[in-house]
């Protein structure tokens, strides 16, 4: 690495991320400062249904202010494999089950200040859960949209949906569907 830590802080220890900030020494000496949220990564969901649609949850992102339409998706829990993740946020969060799946893309949401990795999957074989979704209290505003994959890649191209790690997984599902952007 062409930068040497000098000192690190744990700013904050939250539910979702930590905070650090690093002190960091450049080869020429000079020191800088970088500001890290590490966050544990999460897995994504893809669900396919055998008719070319997909499912998709509408859910508030406080952040935001406002709805926005996503792949389901959630964090992972410490040592928790990213394919399983993917399918307790699929269950949890839809209320459906896949029999396959395929691994898409691992990526990174925000290199520029998070450490973030996100694990796509494509969810094939579905079927409904027993009992529905298993939703937590502040997913319980969350709603569910089933949409033919050629139309979501619709509204990716008129900015409908701006969610970066739904669109890479809507184009990579579509892709490798055979269904043209």
């Amino acid at each position: 690495m062409e930068l040497t830590t000098v000192k690190s802080d744990v700013l904050y220890r939250g539910r979702v991320f930590d905070l650090i900030v690093d002190q960091v020494q450049y080869p020429s000496g000079n020191l800088s400062v970088r500001e890290v949220a590490h966050h544990p990564g999460g897995a994504v969901a893809v669900p396919l249904l055998d008719d070319g649609r997909v499912i998709l949850v509408r859910q508030l992102r406080y952040p935001l202010g406002r709805y926005i339409l996503e792949l389901p998706a959630g964090k992972l829990n410490p040592g928790e494999d990213p394919a399983m993740a993917a399918s307790r946020e699929l269950e949890e969060e839809t209320g459906w089950r896949a029999a396959r799946w395929t691994k898409l893309v691992s990526l990174y949401t925000t290199p520029g200040f998070c450490d973030e990795v996100l694990h796509l999957y494509r969810a094939e074989g579905l079927s409904r859960a027993p009992g529905g979704p298993r939703r937590e209290e502040g997913e319980f505003t969350m709603s569910l949209e089933i949409l033919p994959l050629s139309r979501t890649l619709q509204m990716i191209e008129s900015g409908e949906i701006q969610d970066g790690k739904t669109i890479v997984g809507l184009l990579l599902a579509a892709r490798r569907s055979g269904v043209a952007p």
